[in-house]
């Protein structure tokens, strides 16, 4: 992987990892569309570490409180009802999901998940998906002609059963054109939860699974030699420092907008690339690594 490489893949994780379009799908095609190998699930996951540093500065003092007071709710009863401590166990909960089907299905998404064709597809269905949680979500927002808005759920009336389906909808992201944000916040729409409130659970419980999956390869990759290091670690750094920029304007965006451009977005570019590889002019396994 050359330094220019890294630069372009790295701006691109950053700036698609918080967006509902998928960062793992456009490193896949950022690298199949510049006839560049597949950066392979190790690059993504190791430089996600940079995308989640953001998420660690942005959400600095959520995560603080809630670490302080779970980590005092183990030794003090009364601050068990707290409801930063029930965030810290709501967070481990919903990790769970992603942590077993990530070992499970390791191999798959590595090699099979990664076709154009997969990838594609679930651009297309997931835009299709977050598209109608929108609409269900705006429908109770803006009320009616003949009905009032409707009360939307927020962070505390989080528990583990939503924690779980939350943790599922974030472990449908292994495959790539899913997109983690996108799967996890309209599955918070879904079960009635207000926008900022799924988007700000989907980046708390994005911490642990990135940082376990980042730590994990990079063991791996230190063992087996397959990372170029020095554009990997510069790729990183450019993930956070576009991936902080992007954070800050997204939290903003969903206050008042649809996700709507982002649904169309997705089926356009999911519609071109099955158009492409049935017209032979793109593989379904372009640019994939030996390694």
């Amino acid at each position: 992987m050359s330094w220019f490489e890294s630069l372009i893949l790295g701006l691109v994780q950053g700036l698609t990892e918080f967006l509902p379009v998928s960062s793992s799908a456009h490193l896949r095609l950022t690298a199949a569309f510049s006839g560049w190998e597949d950066p392979g699930a190790a690059f993504t996951a190791i430089t996600q570490i940079g995308t989640e540093a953001a998420v660690l500065i942005y959400f600095r003092k959520d995560i603080g409180r809630i670490i302080s007071v779970w980590t005092r709710s183990l030794f003090n009863k009364e601050l068990r009802g707290d409801h930063d401590a029930q965030m810290g166990w709501l967070v481990i909960v919903g990790s769970i999901p992603i942590g077993v089907l990530g070992l499970l299905f390791k191999d798959s998404i590595e090699g099979p998940f990664r076709d154009l064709r997969i990838t594609a597809t679930m651009l297309i269905v997931v835009g299709v998906i977050i598209g109608i949680a929108d609409r269900l979500a705006a429908r109770d927002e803006d009320g009616g002609r003949h009905r009032a808005p409707k009360q939307r759920k927020d962070l505390k009336d989080l528990g583990v059963k939503d924690g779980l389906i939350f943790g599922f909808c974030q472990a449908m992201a292994l495959i790539p054109g899913v997109s983690r944000s996108g799967a996890t916040i309209s599955g918070g729409l879904f079960m009635g939860y207000r926008r900022e409130a799924a988007a700000r659970y989907s980046f708390l419980l994005a911490i642990p699974a990135v940082l376990a999956s980042g730590v994990f390869e990079t063991k791996d990759a230190l063992e087996g030699g397959h990372v170029a290091w020095g554009p990997t670690l510069f790729a990183t750094v450019i993930a956070f420092a576009s991936g902080y920029a992007v954070i800050s304007w997204f939290m903003k965006w969903i206050s008042s907008k649809s996700f709507m451009p982002f649904v169309w977005y997705r089926i356009a570019l999911g519609i071109v690339i099955i158009a492409l590889v049935a017209a032979g002019v793109l593989s379904p396994h372009a640019a994939e690594s030996a390694g």
